[in-house]
């Protein structure tokens, strides 16, 4: 006679092939490593002065592509607004006239980025004010990120060693403001 098989026997377990499991580990070890990677840049925090400043590459609306490298010995301004934005509009014409008092100096070099804004507004805030030294947009916010800006317009002097020199938060008052905080990391 036969025994009816009841719902307590279980069907014989089936055995994953090695490869699924080594694929299925491989891709839970890179998604925690991406997790890492993210958290670590996330609890870098800004950089302040006196840390080296990564490598800024950046294309002007004109399409002109310049990196931080090839202006090594130099001192940087860098300049983030947009056009949206009013306290840019306040230092815009200080920060054009600090670039012609400068102009003609090899030693320092002016470079504005757009934070979040459209070229069309954007090219039209540099033509408001006159501003003709090279600016491009941040695209998909690189730079910015790089240097964890909390908002517009925020300025950093890069000295000529490629280090941090200072920040500025918030609109410079006047051209003689920027002159007085360039000359000071002028070799």
């Amino acid at each position: 006679m036969e025994t009816p098989q009841t719902h307590s026997e279980t069907a014989p377990a089936r055995k994953l092939p090695m490869w699924a499991v080594v694929l299925a580990f491989a891709l839970l070890l890179g998604f925690l490593a991406l997790i890492a990677v993210g958290l670590r840049r996330t609890m870098s925090g800004p950089i302040v002065v006196g840390d080296p400043v990564p490598e800024i590459n950046m294309t002007t609306f004109d399409g002109q592509a310049i990196s931080s490298a090839d202006l090594a010995g130099k001192v940087i301004v860098l300049n983030f607004w947009a056009s949206w934005c009013k306290p840019c509009e306040q230092e815009a014409r200080e920060l054009e006239e600090a670039f012609q008092f400068y102009k003609e100096n090899d030693k320092v070099v002016f470079l504005g980025l757009a934070y979040v804004d459209t070229e069309p507004k954007s090219r039209g805030y540099l033509e408001q004010f006159g501003i003709t030294y090279p600016n491009g947009p941040d695209l998909r916010t690189k730079v910015s990120q790089m240097f964890r800006i909390r908002g517009v317009p925020e300025t950093y002097i890069i000295g000529s060693d490629g280090t941090l020199k200072f920040v500025k938060i918030g609109p410079f008052t006047s051209t003689q403001e920027i002159i007085s905080a360039v000359d000071s990391f002028i070799e």
